[in-house]
């Protein structure tokens, strides 16, 4: 392979191969959609050819926590994704995807309005939603996930109820299909109005489905604030249960009631790893964001707004001054703006930073694309993570942010042949500068593109170049038959 003349080569860069070691000097050689050499690689000449002196080059970054279902079509050079090095996205997080969705009714409860406008926007197949991808590539890859809160509103008249054994039966069906179509898994949104009445019995059936097939479950778990442990051992349960390896979403606690009790809550991850596979995720960031809810306003020292359907024009003002102007309470204010969206600020940065600290932890944006005035992990998480907690606080060395974006996701996910930089991967790619990467999106102004993301390939295609999207769409729609093993903390 090393004879064929490459397509493209990097000399001189500092390799980051994914593994978190350390870096090394060399050359990269990149042959259609693979990495053709690792090394010194004078021997060889390409048609393209990078100086990488001073520049970072690794493994393309995998989001393995986002909303992104619907951007990869409508939006599909995913600046907010590829500006930030990331490659790969896992969709279908939290509880909700696209697909498969058997319409009820007219309306989409929320939190499905977060990644779909219209049910036109859905899909009745999984097969129909990754077929469109195949026809209308994205710049990025992607891997999607089936939401149980999904698979709820398609089944059921109500969902403020437990479900009944005919309709689980018809979820489990309807994931079971969708795993052979392609789904990588299941995720749950526990803490969701559309599933908060599903028993833990309801989704260990659900979840039975998956085992056979090698596929995970993903959950954003019923509580991160004061029932937080309870909501890990349920969602310990689960996995146990249905036999699946279990990521527990944007692991976090909330409220200052709970200030501090990471220490707890790893600690209890480490037992349950010790008797299963259970992995986690995590934003760089100390505010959530999702659909505004008038009954959980309490405990956040700010809530703004980030998108409302009645008044758009209030996206990125601060909730206690609309109530001001309006002369109403804070619940009420939120009521006249429904449907919304918001970010909460509930967490203390001790806490993220112990959680980001944790050895296993991957990184995902969760960010949700469709906002008007998004939060800024959107468009910040993996150079925030690169430049200001790696770099700037000294929280882990580069190699080991670059493993928690990389080798560790891609081993826990199964994208094989992903993840890692050695000769005969997928030639996804980012080259960026160690001493510049940095976020650049604020609260304020939360679409600025990073500083310090230089190139970035894709499947061997540079969809990245010069601060701005090439026009190019080379992303594929991986399949659960392509992947290989999940749930491994290694690459």
């Amino acid at each position: 392979m090393s004879a064929v003349r490459p397509d493209l080569v990097f000399r001189r860069a500092q390799i980051f191969d994914g593994t978190g070691a350390e870096p090394v000097i060399g050359d990269v050689a990149v042959s259609d959609d693979r990495i053709q050499a690792v090394g010194d690689l004078k021997h060889l000449a390409a048609a393209q050819e990078f100086d990488a002196s001073g520049k970072a080059l690794a493994p393309g970054f995998i989001d393995v926590h986002t909303h992104d279902d619907r951007a990869l079509i409508s939006d599909p050079l995913m600046a907010c994704k590829v500006s930030q090095g990331v490659t790969t996205v896992v969709t279908g997080n939290c509880g909700i995807s696209l697909a498969p969705f058997h319409l009820r009714g007219t309306k989409l409860p929320p939190p499905l309005d977060l990644i779909a406008e219209r049910p036109a926007h859905t899909y009745r197949r999984m097969s129909d939603y990754l077929g469109h991808l195949d026809k209308e590539p994205a710049a990025i890859n992607s891997a999607a996930l089936v939401g149980h809160s999904t698979l709820r509103a398609g089944a059921m008249d109500r969902l403020d109820r437990p479900a009944t054994k005919a309709e689980i039966a018809s979820m489990h069906g309807w994931l079971e299909s969708a795993l052979e179509d392609g789904a990588i898994g299941l995720s749950t949104g526990l803490f969701y109005r559309p599933a908060m009445a599903a028993t833990t019995e309801e989704v260990i059936e659900i979840a039975r489905a998956l085992r056979p097939k090698g596929a995970i479950h993903t959950t954003h778990m019923r509580d991160e604030a004061d029932r937080v442990a309870e909501s890990l051992a349920e969602s310990f349960t689960i996995g146990r249960e249905a036999g699946v390896p279990v990521v527990i979403s944007h692991h976090k606690v909330t409220l200052a009631a709970n200030i501090g009790r990471t220490r707890e809550t790893l600690g209890l991850i480490d037992a349950a790893r010790a008797g299963q596979r259970v992995a986690l995720d995590v934003y760089p960031y100390t505010a959530s964001s999702t659909v505004l809810d008038p009954r959980r306003l309490e405990g956040a020292s700010k809530i703004l707004i980030t998108w409302c359907k009645p008044r758009p024009e209030v996206a990125g003002r601060d909730l206690a001054e609309i109530a001001a102007e309006l002369k109403l309470d804070l619940a009420a204010a939120a009521e006249t703006l429904l449907p919304a969206g918001a970010i909460y600020f509930t967490m203390d940065e001790g806490d993220v930073r112990r959680v980001l600290g944790y050895k296993q932890a991957m990184i995902g944006s969760d960010g949700l694309p469709h906002d008007l005035h998004p939060h800024p992990r959107l468009w910040g998480t993996f150079p925030r993570v690169l430049g200001h907690y790696a770099r700037d606080v000294g929280l882990f060395p580069l190699q080991e942010a670059v493993r928690r974006m990389t080798g560790l996701p891609a081993a826990q996910f199964g994208l094989r042949e992903r993840g890692l930089l050695r000769a005969g991967a997928y030639a996804d790619l980012v080259l960026f500068d160690p001493k510049t990467v940095i976020d650049r999106a604020t609260f304020e102004t939360p679409t600025l593109k990073a500083d310090g993301i230089d190139l970035v390939l894709v499947n061997g295609r540079i969809v990245w170049r010069d601060g701005a999207s090439t026009g190019s769409r080379p992303g594929r729609a991986l399949r659960l038959a392509d992947l290989g093993p999940m749930g491994r903390d290694a690459a």
